[in-house]
């Protein structure tokens, strides 16, 4: 079994599918794992249209409040501005264990598959990726167009994992949190941290997946 990742790379991006990306941090921190938080502009604006929930811009301050919202051990939690040039996951000498861009946006992608750099999410992925540290986008457009799928391709070559979230429907959803746990235990499965969030496929009937604590992501 691979040795789960003590440090985990998170940035949310602006497409839709702010749920994902917030409920990923909350069973990272739940795991054991430190989360090194990064956050877009446009981010900022889609978790308040789809959550109602407000991402100061000041990185403290969000910091502050999601260490609150998931009860996070001091020190567990640390979110970096997209300028922070000076942030550990800038440099290949500090990298995170894994990094997941979740939800992705196709211009993210594309920088990243363009190994532009131009802030810290995109060089953190491509110090991930020069590292050969595990990278998992999961971008949330349809439908692709082609220039969209031959960046997710050159970056597969590379080794990135491309996840899309498209839940399934095997383990009988009942609720919208539901679907998003499917999405977010795939994307745990791919960075090694374990977890109980659903009924593996072959798995006999029996009690009902473990949900860490406050699972409101999709609230």
């Amino acid at each position: 079994m691979r040795t789960p990742p003590q440090t985990v790379a998170v940035a949310l991006t602006g497409a839709s599918g702010m749920p994902y990306g917030l409920r990923l941090v909350e069973c990272l921190l739940a795991a054991g794992s430190t989360v090194w938080l990064l956050y877009s502009q446009v981010a900022q604006i889609v978790a308040r249209q789809e959550m109602g929930l407000d991402l100061p811009s000041r990185p403290a301050e969000v910091e502050t409040a999601l260490s609150a919202r998931f009860n996070a051990a001091p020190g567990k939690l640390r979110v970096f501005g997209r300028e922070e040039w000076f942030a550990p996951l800038a440099s290949g000498s500090n990298p995170a264990d894994a990094m997941v861009v979740c939800p992705c946006t196709m211009g993210t992608l594309a920088a990243i598959a363009a190994g532009l750099s131009q802030n810290l999410i995109e060089r953190a992925a491509d110090v991930a990726i020069k590292e050969g540290r595990k990278l998992v986008l999961v971008p949330r457009e349809t439908p692709f167009s082609a220039i969209h799928l031959e960046n997710m391709l050159k970056l597969a070559r590379l080794g990135v994992v491309i996840l899309p979230p498209s839940p399934g429907f095997y383990g009988h959803p009942q609720t919208i949190g539901d679907l998003v746990d499917f999405v977010v235990a795939r994307v745990l499965d791919q960075i090694g941290v374990p977890h109980r969030l659903m009924r593996r496929w072959g798995e006999a009937e029996g009690p009902e997946r473990a949900t860490e604590p406050g699972s409101g992501a999709a609230t």
